[in-house]
């Protein structure tokens, strides 16, 4: 399925474009402020084959949909008139409390500036390398100049977050940076060295190095849009223009500079003073504390709050908080290599771990392993907690810092210092849960059966398999149409073909009518009629799609005669659709049969590939 067409459907599913307040994307999620969750078929947007999972959290719906959330993200801005960021807030939205709004907050300011302060961090991570490596001299201008790349958006952070904090408020973004830069500006920073007394109109002034900082100005982003919407509501339209934001800075640069820039450096160094009292009391339980909890946040999507902890610790000597999620990050890289490892006979598996594997291994994007496997699979819970909790404690115990806002993957190993104790800490880690997930597995008894059982290998048609299987339980499934049965891996896409959706057959239809191949529940009937899913009353989930990208036909040429979450028994009639004027349109009605949750059984093996009936078996799930 293309991103245009993902997109598309995920709109759909989440209320449609009137049920969306606005839209942002991190580094795996579409976060959607709606106007009514209960709108949203969350059921379906979770049981979607190219969808990880959905969370809702601090007020968003968000859905997990992997590393080619940008892609998607473009697609659906393009081809709707949705707004991004928070733009429109007013326009309602379900109530959330004051925590969650906050870690909203946080979370809507930082998510646009993630790419720059990656690809910043990366950048530092490669200077690391090449010096240690004695190819670049550190006091060369070449060096100089690179360190200027990648130290940029760290020096300018506050100027950057006052801009994506201000649009966050739907306050005006430039004002918002202009605060900030008003506090780097140079006749500002020469106070700080300052000697005696420094006052603002006679009230005492603390002049501090507000680069890199975070804090002060979340706090006065979050007072300065307040201060704009009384302005703009008290100010003559015909001087608003320079008005309000003038006055905006007269009052907000003072008032940060005085006020909440102190306030707020005193409040994170204090965070971090009490972590470093912890590391010093037991750096063992305090890496393992870390390291355990990490994955929660991740989970609740409030992550991104721990990020202006971090990123104020770079000016005071380091940040330790993630080096030690570090560990938590591999320990999940490595229960994706073990079940990698383990699946030897689940292609399907194999295959999602593998992917997840190297998103990880390369970006430092978790999230695939941490929905689509671990989440999955919860025996995998406690091999998380254990092996990122074993990593955590031996990072901290090395006191591993880190100065630069980097992703933790294998490319930013260099980023960390001491990089041995790092090294150490996180392959601990990865080995711990590759070796724990090796041998416990992830898929409960049934991966017991084939682990007696396995030795008779599944043949290419049913009667040897069964014969090889014993003890196993098999269903045959006939077909949902009438027509000729071919290979699914003929099938002219490769979402289908390779797999990677489930295995099963095609159809290519003489007849346009979908019938229910056993009795069981609609669990999902796409608004655009063309796919329709089914679960059988012993738990097979089956998927129906007619024809290729014929979602874009957006329900024409199909009539459905069956609802989301009706019961239906064999042989009910689910879907109609004209096979002439779908192909006259430029579309292939090849369809799709697909055992969604393939992973639950041993295997799926189908008959002989030639013409079917709606009653005739097509395959048999292997239990």
């Amino acid at each position: 399925m293309d991103n245009k067409q993902l997109g598309n459907e995920i709109v759909e599913l989440v209320g449609g474009k009137g049920n969306i307040i606005s839209l942002v994307h991190c580094a795996t999620r579409l976060r959607f402020k709606l106007r009514k969750h209960s709108e949203a078929n969350k059921d379906a947007l979770t049981n979607h084959p190219e969808v990880i999972t959905v969370v809702e959290k601090g007020g968003q719906f968000q859905v997990v949909v992997g590393n080619r959330v940008g892609k998607v993200y473009s697609e659906i801005m393009k081809n709707h008139a949705i707004k991004g960021g928070d733009e429109g807030a007013e326009g309602g939205g379900e109530k959330v409390s004051v925590v969650s709004r906050v870690f909203e907050y946080i979370s809507g300011t930082f998510s646009p500036l993630i790419p720059a302060l990656a690809g910043a961090g990366m950048i530092k991570a490669l200077l690391a390398v090449l010096t240690l490596l004695n190819v670049l001299d550190a006091k060369s201008t070449t060096y100089a100049v690179l360190n200027a790349a990648s130290g940029g958006v760290f020096y300018f952070l506050p100027v950057f977050v006052g801009i994506t904090a201000a649009r966050k408020l739907n306050a005006n973004p430039f004002v918002g940076g202009a605060i900030a830069a008003g506090l780097l500006e140079p006749n500002f920073t020469a106070l700080i060295e300052q000697s005696g007394n420094i006052n603002f109109l006679n009230i005492p002034l603390l002049a501090i190095d507000y680069s890199s900082t975070v804090f002060p100005m979340l706090i006065a982003i979050a007072i300065y849009a307040l201060l704009e919407k009384v302005l703009k509501k008290y100010t003559p339209d015909t001087i608003q223009l320079f008005f309000v934001p003038m006055i905006s800075l007269l009052i907000m640069v003072p008032l940060t500079a005085l006020a909440f820039g102190p306030f707020a450096e005193y409040v994170s160094a204090g965070i971090a003073a009490g972590i470093v009292f912890m590391l010093d009391k037991s750096a063992i339980l305090t890496g393992i504390l870390i390291a355990a909890v990490w994955p929660i946040l991740v989970i609740l999507g409030v992550h991104w709050g721990i990020t202006p902890i971090s990123i104020a610790n770079f000016s005071r000597g380091g940040d330790m908080i993630n080096p030690i999620t570090a560990a938590a990050t591999f320990a999940q890289m490595g229960i994706a290599l073990g079940v990698y490892l383990r699946a030897r006979k689940n292609k399907n598996l194999q295959s999602l771990s593998l992917a997840a594997l190297l998103s990880g291994l390369f970006a430092g994007v978790t999230e695939p392993i941490l929905y689509g496997i671990i989440l999955r699979y919860k025996k995998l819970i406690p091999i998380l907690l254990a092996s990122g909790g074993l990593g955590g404690a031996f990072i901290a115990v090395f006191d591993v810092r880190v100065f630069t806002f980097v992703f933790n993957s294998m490319f930013t190993i260099p980023a960390y210092s001491p990089m041995v104790g790092y090294v150490i800490g996180i392959s601990i880690s990865f080995a711990a849960a590759t070796i724990l997930t090796f041998i416990i597995g992830a898929e409960g008894k049934k991966k017991e059966v084939e682990k007696e059982e396995g030795k008779a290998e599944v043949a290419a048609t049913a009667e040897p398999a069964v014969t090889n299987m014993k003890n196993s339980q098999k269903t045959e499934l006939s077909s949902p149409l009438v027509g000729e049965m071919i290979p699914l891996e003929n099938v002219e896409d490769p979402v289908f073909s390779s797999g990677a959706m489930g295995k099963g057959v095609a159809v290519e239809p003489t007849e346009g009518v979908v019938y229910a191949p056993f009795d069981g529940e609609v669990s999902i009937l796409f608004p655009t009629k063309h796919a329709i899913g089914l679960k059988s009353e012993d738990g097979i989930e089956l998927l129906i799609h007619v024809g290729l990208d014929t979602v874009q036909l957006d329900g024409k040429h199909f009539s459905a005669y069956v609802s989301q979450g009706e019961k239906v028994k064999k042989g009910t009639k689910l879907v109609t659709f004209d096979i002439e004027g779908i192909q006259k349109e430029g579309y292939r009605t090849t369809t799709p049969v697909i055992v969604t949750n393939t992973d639950q059984y041993l295997d799926v093996v189908t008959s002989t590939f030639k013409p079917v009936n709606s009653k005739e078996p097509v395959f048999t799930v292997i239990k």
